[in-house]
């Protein structure tokens, strides 16, 4: 009697810590149940999910892969997603860089890329985990393949927020597709000579990026399959996507990238 009781409890205690797993899991928002919901862009292994954040703050889910792009504003904006396996940060100000969110959302496994200029300013336990890119240079990180693509001012009223070598736009392979990030740039010409561009988040905003015009004219250019236009706040995303134009064949995608 006394050791089917004690059977009895231990099978109790073993459900009720279960539970509790469970349920932190789902309130810390990195369980292994997190799922991720976003538009869906069909690739040659799966479908790609983007989930906008905020400003320069979005998330790409793909396969079993998770990758964050500047995340910033604490980890409640990444409640219910899953760890990321890789973050790409692009530039060292406070709208791309924040150690904090970091150190609150990056697990044991996570890998960031991330420019020197970024690397140099991560406490040590997050240095040891980023691979660091230079502009022209292509790493495969988790199994994706990385490129860096420089992201700069030209205007010179503008050149004192980005120089040229300091931050990282990105080019990522995903099930065949590339997807191309900005990071804080104006029109360059290392975008407008993009080749191949499935999918591409473009910044706009003065006076720290571009203008609409400016934008748009690149994308015209470089044509990707389907733009984001992010990082806008104060810009006309509708004139914008006007200025793209139909006749273009890019698909331009509009979504809220300033939520409460």
């Amino acid at each position: 009697m006394l050791a089917t009781t004690v059977q009895w409890i231990g099978k109790v205690l073993r459900a009720c810590a279960l539970a509790a797993l469970t349920v932190f899991l789902a309130e810390t928002g990195h369980g292994a149940e997190g799922k991720l919901d976003g538009d869906r862009i069909a690739t040659s292994d799966g479908d790609l999910v983007v989930h906008p954040i905020n400003h320069a703050t979005f998330v790409m889910g793909w396969k079993e892969k998770t990758i964050y792009a500047d995340p910033v504003g604490g980890d409640k904006r990444f409640e219910g997603m899953p760890r990321p396996d890789v973050i790409l940060v692009t530039d060292i100000h406070g709208d791309h860089l924040n150690t904090e969110t970091l150190e609150a959302v990056a697990g044991e496994k996570t890998v960031i890329v991330a420019p020197a200029a970024v690397a140099e300013k991560l406490p040590e336990k997050l240095r040891k985990q980023t691979t660091v890119l230079a502009n022209g240079e292509t790493k495969s990180v988790a199994g994706i393949s990385v490129e860096a693509v420089p992201m700069y001012n030209l205007t010179a009223e503008r050149l004192k927020f980005h120089n040229k070598g300091r931050g990282n736009g990105y080019v990522v392979m995903l099930g065949g597709k590339r997807v191309y990030l900005s990071g804080d740039t104006e029109d360059i010409p290392e975008m407008r000579a993009l080749k191949n561009i499935d999918v591409a988040f473009v910044c706009m905003n003065l006076p720290f990026t571009m203008t609409e015009e400016q934008a748009a004219s690149a994308v015209r250019e470089f044509k990707p399959k389907i733009v984001y236009p992010y990082h806008y706040r104060g810009s006309n995303t509708e004139k914008f996507k006007k200025l793209v134009g139909e006749d273009s064949a890019v698909e331009v995608r509009l979504r809220d990238w300033y939520k409460p």
